[in-house]
């Protein structure tokens, strides 16, 4: 039998051993910390008895990722749970909202939405084989050229030049916050890579969430890999590749600095070059809140929604994004917020809700963004203040000090410019090889880029077997 050891128990990680165990491969998890699950670990954070998700917290890529379905993971108690508004985003006045329903998000958007439909509606019904090219490196043989074309070359464009193509302020809002899930700036090439692929896949799957806490979700992929026999070890931090026993391959779930940190000289030079020059992105701050009653918004709709986002209007998000990765705290940051309870009830205790909440900082942003962030969320939720019973903060430098990963509180493992986008970690033409034999790495900083979804391992997962 073959054997494999996976370095960190992020989603990736996770993925990739139990893909390998499920093919027959004996698989060892080594995590340095003291719990599986890296971004999608879950806790008690402000009051006991409310659940928090400490990252990751809405997984509108999961349900259709390879990994979620070849493993069958409901089968290991991964239930997802859909709210009834899956997004929605206020604005001064109003708001507008996307639904998983194509038809009803575009009739919610005016005159922008036939435009909607038309820039989304071809890749969102075709989402499911348009999965087998977006969810590989970018340099690989199309097995759909024409669905990919289509979905390429909006994904392409700036993010600017797409809210100028959707024709209104809601439309352009809507998609300007998707797309700032990218943490890049607006006008660059491929800043609509990101919000192209979170629309089409909440039209064709909605914007659901792990019912007990996305921690389910490294629960379920622990249950496969001992199911199958591998071994999960937590509290083991490895400083070096010299300290693993012998195996067939080893998967690195690591930042390509925490690779360049445990191979040392025995990364090829130009492997090695291309790990030192990957560009970090942009940090969080996360704030979470215990809400007696929610959050009272302005805007119904958000009331009802799973995700919101608190950034206002479409030029308003441009110029959030655009400060944050010239190193400046904006004056109104582009906020995330989720209310994962209204799609899995048990997270709250009676009337008193969890409220999941970050900002897009700069990286190692030293501030305390607490206040900011409520002032942007009471601009649309006045009277919130009032209902807040407890808070919990985590600072750039506690996101990194709690995952080795995410450096300056880069949750993402690594920023969103062009060429990083379509060559990450380096360019090779299998990227999830160190150079190393035998050696690969998996993280986040893989295609294709950062989530829960356990896609990155799924294909390093698949690139060991080849090799094995």
């Amino acid at each position: 039998m073959s054997s494999a050891i996976v370095v960190g128990s992020g989603p990736n990680g996770l993925a990739c051993a139990a893909i390998l165990a499920k093919r027959g491969v004996e698989v060892t998890v080594i995590e340095a910390e003291g719990r599986i699950g890296g971004g999608t670990r879950s806790s008690e954070l402000t009051v006991p008895g409310l659940l928090h998700d400490e990252c990751a917290a809405t997984h509108p890529m999961a349900v259709s990722a390879p990994a979620t379905l070849e493993l069958e993971l409901d089968r290991y108690g991964l239930e997802w749970g859909w709210p009834e508004v899956d997004l929605a985003h206020p604005l001064d006045g109003g708001g507008t909202t996307m639904l998983r329903s194509l038809e009803a998000t575009a009739a919610g958007l005016g005159e922008g939405g036939e435009r909607w439909r038309r820039i989304f509606g071809a890749p969102s019904r075709g989402y499911e084989p348009l999965t087998e090219d977006i969810y590989r490196p970018f340099v690989h043989l199309p097995r759909h050229p024409l669905r990919l074309l289509r979905f390429g070359l909006p994904a392409a464009a700036p993010a600017t030049l797409m809210a100028r193509a959707l024709g209104t302020p809601e439309a352009a809002a809507l998609f300007g916050g998707i797309a700032a899930h990218a943490y890049a700036p607006l006008n660059l090439p491929l800043s609509s890579s990101i919000g192209m692929a979170l629309v089409c896949s909440g039209h064709a799957y909605g914007w659901p969430v792990a019912k007990g806490g996305s921690i389910a979700i490294a629960k379920a992929y622990a249950a496969v890999i001992e199911e199958r026999g591998g071994r999960i070890e937590t509290g083991r931090r490895v400083r070096s590749l010299d300290e693993l026993p012998d195996a067939d391959a080893v998967v690195l779930d690591l930042s390509p600095r925490g690779a360049l940190d445990l191979a040392g000289d025995r990364l090829p030079p130009r492997a090695a070059r291309a790990y030192r020059r990957y560009k970090q992105g942009p940090g969080a701050f996360k704030l979470d809140l215990a809400v007696e009653g929610g959050v009272p918004w302005a805007y119904e709709p958000a009331r009802r929604a799973g995700t919101v986002h608190v950034c206002g209007s479409f030029a308003e998000v441009v110029v959030a994004e655009r400060e944050i990765n010239r190193g400046r705290m904006p004056e109104r940051p582009f906020v995330l917020l989720a209310q994962q309870y209204l799609a899995d009830p048990q997270r709250s205790q009676g009337d008193l809700h969890p409220v999941w909440t970050y900002a897009h900082v700069p990286s190692g942003y030293g501030g305390d963004a607490t206040e900011v962030i409520l002032d942007q969320i009471e601009r649309f939720a006045p009277g919130l203040r009032e209902r807040i019973v407890a808070t919990s903060t985590r600072t750039p430098a506690e996101i990194e000090a709690a995952n080795a990963n995410f450096i300056g509180g880069d949750i993402l493992t690594g920023a969103n410019t062009p060429l990083q986008t379509l060559l990450r970690p380096r360019a090779a033409a299998v990227p999830y090889e160190t150079g190393i034999p035998g050696v690969f790495i998996c993280s986040a900083a893989t295609p294709p880029g950062a989530g829960a979804h356990g896609i990155n391992g799924f294909n390093a997962a698949e690139a060991v077997m080849k090799a094995l």
